[in-house]
């Protein structure tokens, strides 16, 4: 009798947790070798934005050589000059290793502040709905119908050129389409079963944006952040080549291209050589989130704008 009872409880055990699903694997994000390749490339810039003073052969507002525009390889009573020199007979291997810490800096500051205001406004929106999400969408799509470039000008010409200046234009300019996904990924959250869930248990709204919206959102908005630190870059860039970014003496990857393309006609790649560094790591950077969105489905690609 004991025995009969003991196995129809087991059974009934049994039958119940074989209901349950089992809990989802944790995933590690593996990437492939052109993934891999562009970790490498970013990773160098990194650390040359770090170190790179400490280890340059000379200050970025050194003029030493005797010559501008020597070729690379060029050697005088200062010392080699790997990558030859500019317009000013400044070493460019040593100005491009000092612009990393600049441009770099600038850039990733100025993506972190438009993550910062982003992220919070657009989950806001999505969350509040009503009148809160459309009058914070309608001023978020009048930012973005402008020209990012244009509005950046007016912006520089209007309070200055300084780096604060810089970093403040470039974060509100990107926090337009930062909200824009974050609102759609929000949006997305907010009507999924578990998040239902949640409010019915009568969970609190910071909870719920916490615990639920957030973690859930974190890996497309991690992945979008590369693709928005690539925008800022060529942003940043693009004014230091028109004259409105980091000023001389300061090395700049955009104003270093400006600066000598004069040298072209002397058959010197001094202007080359920053354009380059801006390629090597804004497409490594692409490659890293390719690579990424490519193991999610391409559903990161589709949400990017």
């Amino acid at each position: 009798m004991t025995d009969n009872i003991t196995s129809t409880g087991e059974e009934e055990e049994k039958t119940i947790y074989d209901e349950l699903h089992d809990a989802p694997p944790k995933k590690k994000l593996k990437l492939t070798w052109v993934g891999k390749l562009g970790v490498t490339v970013v990773a160098f810039w990194v650390v040359m934005a770090l170190i790179g003073p400490y280890i340059a052969p000379f200050h970025e507002a050194d003029i030493i050589a005797d010559d501008s525009y020597l070729p690379a390889f060029s050697t005088d009573s200062e010392g080699t000059y790997i990558l030859g020199t500019d317009y000013l007979e400044r070493d460019i291997l040593s100005r491009i290793i000092w612009g990393a810490r600049t441009t770099i800096g600038i850039s990733f500051v100025a993506t972190l502040l438009a993550y910062m205001m982003g992220v919070t406004l657009g989950i806001g929106a999505a969350v509040a709905g009503g009148w809160t999400d459309m009058i914070l969408s309608r001023a978020n799509d009048a930012i973005l119908s402008l020209p990012s470039i244009m509005l950046g000008l007016l912006i520089v010409v209007a309070l200055g050129t300084s780096i604060p200046i810089l970093i403040l234009t470039a974060s509100l300019i990107y926090a337009a389409s930062v909200f824009r996904i974050a609102r759609a990924l929000g949006q997305d959250i907010m009507v999924i079963d578990f998040v239902e869930a949640a409010r019915v248990r009568g969970e609190g709204l910071w909870w719920v944006i916490s615990r639920e919206v957030l973690p859930n959102a974190a890996m497309p908005l991690a992945t979008d952040f590369g693709l928005r630190l690539v925008f800022v870059v060529l942003f940043i860039s693009s004014l230091s080549f028109l004259g409105l970014g980091i000023q001389p003496p300061a090395a700049d990857w955009g104003s270093m291209v400006r600066q000598n393309l004069s040298g072209l006609g002397y058959g010197s790649y001094a202007s080359v050589w920053p354009a380059l560094a801006i390629a090597s790591f804004t497409i490594s950077i692409n490659l890293i989130v390719d690579d990424i969105s490519a193991k999610s489905g391409g559903s990161l690609a589709k949400k990017m704008i």
